[in-house]
C-alpha cells in the first residue's frame, strides 16, 4: 500500500521540528552568564558532554554479564534499531569505552589520553565510532546537550586594517564564551557554577583564547581603556553551537593518506594565504584554523587506522592528548578540548607496540579491545539486521540458517578448550548460554582460559561477520537466480566452502582448520534438523503435557520420599524409577547426575508456582526436548520410514502432513521438503538399522 504523499509544507514543518529554536538567535554575553548560572552543564567540557550523551539516550544493566548496555548502541532509537550492536563482548567494550570517557569527565586522567579501539577487521569498531558521532550531533541539538560559542562583531569600527570581509568573525575554535573572561574572573564564575551543579564532575576551564581571538580582545581592550564590559557588550554575540561533521564543526574524522602526502598542517591548521596580503605573515589573523584538531574542538576527533600514520606524524598527538594543546608551524600553541578516539587493527598495533621509539605515544593511549561477537545467537542477529536493512522481501530464511552461520564464525574466533572434557562446540554453546547448572562446564573458567591462551584476547582473530554476511548475500542471490524463495543452512554452507580460500583476509594456514570447523557446524545442523523432523513426525502437545505432569509427579514424590497414586489402580506406589530414567536418558543425563537434574526441574516448577504460573513442560527447554524424544521412542514404530527415504513420494498424504508440521515450525514449504530429504533420510536410516 502506497503511503500518502507529503506536501512541501508538511516536510518543512518536520524539518523545523529538528532545528533548535535559538539556532539563529544572537544573545548577549550577559545573557550567557545568566543562562549558564541556571544550567551549569552548558559550560561542561567535551568529555563531560560526551559522557552525559551516553546516559541521555538510556541505559540498561545486564546483571548476568555485569555490563551497562547503552541504548544508543543496543537499541539505536535515532534510527529505529537499524544500527543495533549485539554480543556480550561488544557491549563490554562499549562499556569500557564509556568508562574511559566518564573517567576523563572527572579529570582522572583519561581526558589526556587517546581512546584507542583495537580490534580485528569487521568487528564493528568503525561503525560504533560512526554511531557515536551521529548521536553527538543529535545530542547538541537537544536542550540537555546544548552548547554555545561567540562571534566578534563591528571589528572594522575599531581596528583600522581589519578586512571589511572580516567585520564579523566567529570564534575560529568555537570556544566556550567563558574563555572571554580573564582567568581570575572566570574562576569566580566557575566556582559559583559548581556550587549549584548536580553532576558527578565539576566544571573546569583554564583555556586561553585562540591567537586570533586574543588579538581582537587586546585591540578592543586598548580601544575601551580595559573596559571589559564595553568590549563584550559592543563586540561579542553569543550563538548556539551545533555539532556537524559535514561542516567540520565539533566533529572531525581523520584518515591516513600516502606517506609522501602526509602533512602536519592537516591536523593543526596552516597559513591562510588569501589573508597574507591583507594582514602580513606574522599576524594571527592570517592563520587558517582548518586543521582536524581545530575542527574537532568542543567535540570528538576520530582517527581512522591511526597507527598507519608515520611515526613523525603521530608526534602531534602527544601534545594534543597530554597537554591538550596543538602547535601549528610558526604559530603559538592553541588550547583544545576534545575526546580523541583512534581505531586500529591487529597488525599495526603489533608493529607499533614493539617499536621503542613509539613509547611516548603508547603511553598516551588507553587501549580498548573491540573483539568479534562470541555468542552465535547474537552473531545471528547481526545477519538478520543486515537482511532487515536490505531489499529481500521474498526470501524466506529457514530455521537454523543464521544460527549455524554464526556458529561457524564463533568457532573460528574462540580458542580450543584446554579441558579435554569440553569440545569446541560445547564451549561455543556455553558462551551462547546453553549450558545448564547440571552440566559440568564452567563458562567463566572457559573465558578466562581463552583470554590467557589468546595472543591479546579471545575473539580478536577469526572470520569476520563481514565475510559471513557477504556469503549469505551471495547465497541469497544464487537462490534468487535459481528461482528458489528460501535460504537454507545447506546453501550457506556451500558458499562458505567454495569461498573460504578466496577471501583475502583469511590466512592460508587457517584454511584446513576452518574447513574442519565447517564440518563440525554441518554435524550440529544435522542433529538440529533431525530433531525438527522427529518433532514433525511425532509431536503431540497433549501427550507431552500428560507425560510432563506424570514426570513431575514422580519427581516430587522422589524428592519428598513420598508415594504416587497409580492412574489405573488408584493405589499408592513408589516413584517409577524406570519411567524417570527413560525421560532423563534422552538428555544423556548419567545416573550419578539424575538427582541434580530432578532438583533443578523441581526448583523451576516451584518458582513458577510462586509466581502464579501453571506448569507447562513446553516452557522448560531441556524437559521439553527430553519428553519429545521419549514420545518419539514411543511412536517411531508407527512411522512409514520408506516415505522419508523416497523422494518420489513428496505428494502423498502422510508426507504432506509432515511438511505441514515443519511449516508450523517456521520452515517454508520448499524448505520443509529439503530438510525432510536431508535429515529425514538420516532418521530413517538410523531407525531402520535399529
Amino acid at each position: 500500500m502506497t503511503g500518502a504523499m507529503k506536501t512541501l509544507e508538511e516536510l518543512s514543518d518536520r524539518y523545523k521540528e529538528t532545528v533548535p529554536s535559538d539556532l539563529r538567535e544572537a544573545k548577549s554575553f550577559d545573557w550567557y552568564l545568566s543562562e549558564v548560572h541556571e544550567h551549569p552543564r552548558i559550560a561542561r567540557n567535551a568529555h563531560q558532554r560526551v559522557a552525559d550523551m551516553f546516559d541521555h539516550y538510556g541505559t540498561r544493566y545486564d546483571e548476568d554479564a555485569g555490563v551497562v548496555e547503552y541504548q544508543l548502541a543496543s537499541e539505536d532509537p535515532l534510527h529505529d534499531g537499524e544500527n543495533n550492536f549485539y554480543g556480550r563482548e561488544v557491549h563490554e567494550s562499549i562499556h569500557e569505552f564509556v568508562n574511559k570517557v566518564k573517567s576523563g569527565a572527572r579529570g582522572l586522567g583519561p581526558e589526556k589520553r587517546i581512546k584507542l579501539m583495537l580490534g580485528p577487521v569487521g568487528s564493528g569498531k568503525s561503525h560504533f565510532d560512526w554511531l557515536v558521532r551521529r548521536y553527538f550531533e543529535d545530542f547538541t541539538r537537544t536542550d540537555e546537550g546544548r552548547l554555545y560559542t561567540f562571534r566578534w562583531t563591528n571589528l572594522c569600527e575599531v581596528i583600522p586594517d581589519q578586512d571589511p570581509a572580516d567585520d564579523t568573525v566567529r570564534s575560529p575554535m568555537n570556544q566556550d564564551p567563558l574563555v572571554l573572561l580573564p582567568q581570575p574572573q572566570r574562576d569566580e564564575v566557575i566556582e559559583n557554577l559548581n556550587a549549584s551543579l548536580d553532576a558527578p564532575y565539576t566544571i573546569r576551564n583554564e583555556q586561553s583564547l585562540d591567537p586570533a581571538s586574543g588579538f581582537y580582545m587586546n585591540e578592543l581592550l586598548a580601544e575601551y581603556d580595559d573596559d571589559l564590559q564595553a568590549v563584550l557588550e559592543n563586540h561579542v554575540e553569543i550563538v548556539r553551537l551545533v555539532a556537524d561533521e559535514n561542516r567540520r564543526r565539533c566533529v572531525e574524522t581523520f584518515e591516513p593518506k600516502d606517506k609522501k602526502n602526509q602533512d602536519e598542517t592537516e591536523l593543526t591548521g596552516d597559513v591562510n594565504y588569501s589573508k597574507l596580503a591583507v594582514y602580513g605573515e606574522n599576524d594571527p589573523r592570517s592563520f587558517d584554523y582548518a586543521g582536524a584538531f581545530c575542527n574537532a574542538n568542543r567535540g570528538i576527533f576520530s582517527g581512522e587506522e591511526l597507527l598507519k600514520l608515520q611515526r613523525e606524524f603521530l608526534y602531534d598527538f602527544l601534545h594534543a592528548s597530554q597537554e591538550q594543546t596543538i602547535k601549528p608551524r610558526n604559530n603559538p600553541r592553541i588550547d583544545i578540548d576534545q575526546v580523541i578516539v583512534g581505531r586500529t587493527n591487529m597488525p599495526e598495533y603489533r608493529d607499533k607496540k614493539g617499536d621503542e621509539k613509539m613509547e611516548a605515544f603508547n603511553d598516551r593511549t588507553k587501549r580498548i579491545d573491540y573483539p568479534y561477537v562470541l555468542e552465535y545467537d547474537e552473531e545471528a542477529e547481526i545477519y538478520r539486521k543486515m537482511l532487515r536493512n536490505a531489499d529481500v522481501p521474498d526470501m524466506h530464511i529457514e530455521p537454523h540458517a543464521m544460527e549455524m552461520a554464526g556458529l561457524f564464525g564463533v568457532l573460528t574466533r574462540i580458542e580450543e578448550p584446554s579441558d579435554g572434557g569440553v569440545t569446541l562446540v560445547q564451549k561455543a554453546k556455553a558462551y551462547n548460554g546453553e549450558i545448564d547448572e547440571t552440566d559440568d562446564v564452567d563458562e567463566r573458567k572457559l573465558r578466562e582460559d581463552g583470554d590467557a591462551v589468546a595472543d591479546i584476547a579471545e575473539g580478536m582473530e577469526g572470520v569476520s561477520a563481514r565475510f559471513i554476511g557477504d556469503e549469505i548475500a551471495e547465497a541469497i542471490m544464487d537462490a534468487t537466480h535459481r528461482g528458489r524463495g528460501y535460504l537454507s543452512p545447506l546453501s550457506v554452507f556451500t558458499h562458505f566452502e567454495e569461498n573460504l580460500e578466496n577471501h583475502g583476509s583469511i590466512p592460508e594456514e587457517n584454511l584446513d582448520r576452518y574447513e574442519r570447523y565447517l564440518e563440525l557446524v554441518r554435524d550440529e545442523y544435522r542433529e538440529r534438523a533431525i530433531e525438527d523432523v522427529r518433532h514433525a513426525l511425532a509431536y503431540d502437545v497433549e501427550e507431552i503435557q500428560r507425560q510432563g505432569e506424570k514426570y513431575m509427579d514422580h519427581v516430587m514424590a522422589y524428592i519428598d520420599g513420598a508415594t504416587v497414586e497409580d492412574d489405573i489402580t488408584g493405589r499408592e506406589q513408589e516413584p517409577d524409577e524406570t519411567f524417570l530414567r527413560s525421560v532423563e536418558e534422552k538428555l544423556e543425563i548419567p545416573g550419578d547426575r539424575k538427582d541434580d537434574f530432578r532438583q533443578e526441574v523441581a526448583n523451576w516448577v516451584s518458582r513458577r508456582a510462586r509466581e502464579g504460573v501453571s506448569f507447562d513442560p513446553q516452557d522448560n527447554d531441556r524437559l521439553r526436548r527430553a519428553l519429545e524424544r521419549k514420545l518419539w521412542e514411543d511412536k517411531k514404530h508407527n512411522i512409514n520410514f520408506s516415505a522419508l527415504v523416497s523422494a518420489g513420494e513428496l505428494d502423498d498424504d502422510e508426507r504432506s502432513a509432515w511438511v505441514d508440521a515443519l511449516h508450523e515450525q517456521g520452515y517454508s514449504r520448499e524448505g520443509a521438503r529439503e530438510v525432510l530429504e536431508f535429515a529425514g533420510a538420516e532418521v530413517a536410516k538410523s531407525e531402520l538399522e535399529d
